[in-house]
């Protein structure tokens, strides 16, 4: 990984962390996937790097972040893993052992910006008595990006060009080992967790057959795939049919509910 390359993920991961984009990067906070897009655009290994922030997804899936604290950070978290697995050229299953303690330590990292942020809610108090619209702007907008900034830009850019390369190296001298299969084998639990988390989130009754119709009809397709690719050769189902597919479904339930309100 060059300078640059761990600069460009740096920078992108103190943008999510400090909001500087607005609602936007706050979703993307709670979407390792956005991260590992940008890790594998910068470090050129897309299929790689996609591969291995989807182990990730399933985590994270049904995380929460009561007040804004999350137990462990997925930008993070993901970051440095799929950097790791890229830079080592490692099996995506490993980076599920490098997310989990990873994304535990960026937790820390935002509960101190947190800390650091209250130096700006003294002055923001200072600039309400005066009525100083430019300096609650300051203190409001600009200065607690400037505080993320500061924190998370140089942390990240030491972990990810001195410590990714180490990592990567531990990970590949342990990866015909137990360890790793243990460690594997619980980042598949640990998966499984986030989808019955996310079904618990759910909650609602009448949501639920929507779940496991998509499931279904996902266990269908694979074994249409698997019968077609025998017979006439390769075959996949197009993401944008079951985009479609979730559309129409969207829309008739919408009416449905309209109707029964009604």
């Amino acid at each position: 990984m060059s300078v640059v390359q761990a600069l460009l993920i740096a920078l992108f991961v103190a943008a999510v962390e400090s909001r500087a984009l607005g609602y936007a990067t706050l979703t993307m906070r709670f979407s390792p996937l956005m991260a590992g897009f940008v890790v594998g655009l910068v470090l050129g290994n897309m299929p790689l790097a996609m591969t291995t922030v989807a182990t990730i997804q399933l985590i994270y899936m049904g995380v929460v972040a009561p007040g804004g604290a999350m137990p462990s950070e997925p930008c993070i978290a993901s970051a440095m893993a799929v950097s790791t697995v890229i830079v080592g050229n490692l099996k995506p299953e490993a980076a599920v052992a490098i997310a989990v303690p990873v994304g535990l330590l960026g937790s820390y990292l935002y509960q101190l910006r947190f800390f650091m942020n209250t130096f700006a809610v003294t002055k923001m108090d200072a600039c309400a008595v005066k009525a100083d619209s430019k300096g609650l702007a300051m203190w409001i907008g600009v200065m607690p990006t400037i505080f993320s900034f500061v924190l998370f830009v140089p942390l990240m850019f030491v972990a990810l060009y001195l410590g990714a390369p180490v990592v990567s190296g531990f990970m590949d001298t342990i990866s015909n080992g137990p360890v790793l299969h243990v460690l594997g084998t619980v980042g598949g639990g640990l998966a499984a967790l986030g989808i019955a988390i996310t079904m618990h989130v759910i909650g609602n009754r009448k949501l639920l057959p929507f779940f496991f119709l998509a499931y279904f009809m996902q266990v269908f397709a694979n074994m249409l795939n698997t019968q077609l690719t025998a017979v006439k050769g390769s075959f996949s189902v197009p993401m944008i049919f079951w985009a479609i597919i979730g559309v129409i479904i969207a829309v008739v339930y919408e009416q449905l509910t309209e109707k029964s309100a009604e």
